[in-house]
């Protein structure tokens, strides 16, 4: 594991995903301070107290343009490193933006493996010398194999995304019934007794990076 100083904030909705970002940081950076948020009208005023090691934002807390409230952060910290968490597509003036400030922002999409979010992490996050290496756990690759099948996967994304058993049911085009017996799967097949278990385990393993590249695999294949 990593020893880290400084302090994170993270911004984002109570969700089940927020839950395993959260244990997943603890477990590899057990001594890392982490500050929780969920409303970013808290941002600025936290920004002028103090700064942070990182200030890890969940785009989907925005109606508006979040390159507009960026800038506004920008103007009491100027260097204020920021990752977001976001979707696959960035509206234009927020990649615009990002391009301009690379040197303190980046974006990762929602669920990015563990590994993938680890490694922003340290470019961030001041690291005390002499660091052990990472555990295995830690650097899975982002195409690790899991033990589930396609269909499996695609009720784990939707699960990590706070869906409940009916919207799962709608989006995938199958009965509850179905869906409840997906998901018992998924929980036998990871080990864990609850969904927030499940989670973590997701993140932990890389297993929701593996849905993600079968996502894109496919749209390439579609397009």
């Amino acid at each position: 594991m990593y020893a880290l100083s400084g302090s994170v904030l993270v911004v984002a909705l109570p969700t089940l995903h927020r839950q395993g970002l959260l244990t997943m940081l603890s477990e590899v950076w057990p001594g890392l301070d982490v500050v929780v948020q969920t409303d970013p009208a808290a941002i600025p005023a936290l920004l002028y107290q103090h700064s942070y090691a990182v200030v890890v934002l969940d785009c989907a807390l925005f109606t508006d343009s979040v390159a507009s409230f960026l800038r506004r952060l920008q103007a009491i910290r100027s260097a204020q490193p920021v990752l977001l968490l976001t979707s696959n597509r960035l509206p234009p003036d927020l990649r615009l933006f990002l391009a301009e400030r690379s040197a303190t922002h980046a974006w990762l999409p929602r669920h990015a493996a563990p590994a993938t979010v680890a490694a922003l992490f340290r470019q961030y996050v001041s690291a005390v010398a002499d660091q052990p290496s990472p555990s295995p756990s830690a650097s899975r690759n982002l195409l690790t194999p899991t033990p589930f099948s396609r269909r499996e996967l695609d009720v784990l994304r939707l699960v990590v995304n706070d869906h409940c058993n009916q919207e799962i049911a709608d989006h995938l085009c199958v009965s509850v019934r179905t869906v409840e017996s997906h998901r018992r799967a998924l929980l036998q097949k990871a080990g864990v007794r609850t969904l927030v278990g499940l989670v973590v385990q997701a993140m932990r393993q890389g297993w929701v990076g593996v849905v993600l590249s079968t996502m894109c695999a496919d749209a390439v294949l579609i397009g």
